[in-house]
């Protein structure tokens, strides 16, 4: 947990407290009006990014209300340790450990709600320092927590064609995955692949039929990133740990990006809301005896038209939202 009087420090090199990478939170009402249900209640951010939802919570709380805020981002936190405010409390660390994050806190299983903002913010893309993208040329990194683990390049050097491809096709559901994952590795026998702008040309240069409006390395940098992020294990730990945390009738409220993420989350809820489906076939069961843990809560959301517009990175979102049961 972090205290209020000492923010922590960006790491050398890194740009953890420039301000000029803005991050507009998607579906940030439609998400806040699904969550809130008490101004007095327990609720938890797992992703504080920019404070965009946090402060949004916080703003429908009362003073009896409390927000939690994790994030593994030190430029994240760094701008977390700036808000004074006593219902606030920020965690540094990843959201799979949420409800270690609500014990230490002191409400175990007490949660009113859960957001989680899942994948990669607009300051962490737009940050040529952070390797996420290759729009801007700078060191392949994309680590969210860049103190911890390796970066991107250093991944690239030490992976096999194999483990390449593999990664690329499962996290990026790109095709051509084995032809992209042997170009560099013959490309790193020439000369090691440390810059964004360097991959994706080797991808560019390698890949033989490019999708309308999409570079042809989008996929493989977002291959790298959930891999070397462990995104969707962190969201499958999540989701799972959610349930304890939560009290009979909180929400949880998720907004995913793409469409791994949202199965995810969607295969979840419906199994959570069917209950024990493992039962012996002609058993007669009650309704109530089914335990179910979850039920969904109106449909999948998505940013509207004007969100859109003024947001383009919107454009993808999903928001599901499903309220504990039992």
């Amino acid at each position: 947990m972090l205290h209020r009087d000492k923010a922590p420090q960006a790491p050398q090199g890194g740009a953890a407290n420039r301000s000029d990478f803005r991050h507009t939170s998607v579906l940030l009402d439609g998400a806040v009006d699904a969550l809130v249900q008490s101004s007095s209640g327990v609720y938890l951010d797992g992703t504080f990014g920019r404070g965009g939802h946090s402060r949004a919570i916080l703003s429908r709380l009362d003073d009896q209300g409390r927000l939690i805020a994790i994030d593994r981002d030190p430029a994240a936190l760094a701008v977390a340790a700036e808000i004074d405010d006593p219902r606030l409390t920020v965690c540094r660390g990843v959201f799979a450990e949420l409800d270690r994050h609500a014990e230490a806190c002191g409400v175990p299983g007490q949660l009113n709600g859960i957001l989680l903002d899942v994948g990669v913010s607009s300051p962490q893309l737009d940050d040529p320092e952070r390797g996420f993208s290759f729009l801007r040329d700078g060191p392949l990194d994309m680590r969210m927590d860049p103190t911890s683990g390796i970066g991107a390049a250093e991944w690239i050097a030490r992976t096999g064609d194999q483990e390449m491809a593999r990664v690329f096709k499962t996290y990026g559901e790109e095709r051509f995955a084995k032809r992209i994952a042997r170009a560099i590795g013959a490309a790193r026998q020439e000369t090691p692949i440390v810059g964004t702008h360097q991959l994706a040309e080797i991808v560019k240069a390698a890949h033989p039929a490019w999708e309308k409006g999409k570079h042809p390395a989008t996929r493989v940098f977002q291959a790298i990133r959930i891999h070397l992020n462990d995104e969707l294990g962190q969201l499958a730990r999540a989701l799972d740990v959610a349930l304890e945390s939560l009290t009979v009738g909180g929400r949880l409220v998720v907004i995913s990006f793409h469409s791994l993420e949202d199965r995810l989350v969607k295969r979840f809820i419906r199994d959570q809301s069917r209950g024990d489906t493992h039962l012996p076939r002609g058993m007669p069961v009650r309704e109530d005896q089914l335990h179910k843990r979850l039920k969904p809560v109106g449909k999948a959301m998505r940013a509207s038209d004007s969100e859109v517009d003024a947001n383009p990175r919107a454009r993808s979102a999903v928001m599901r939202v499903a309220e504990k049961l039992e």
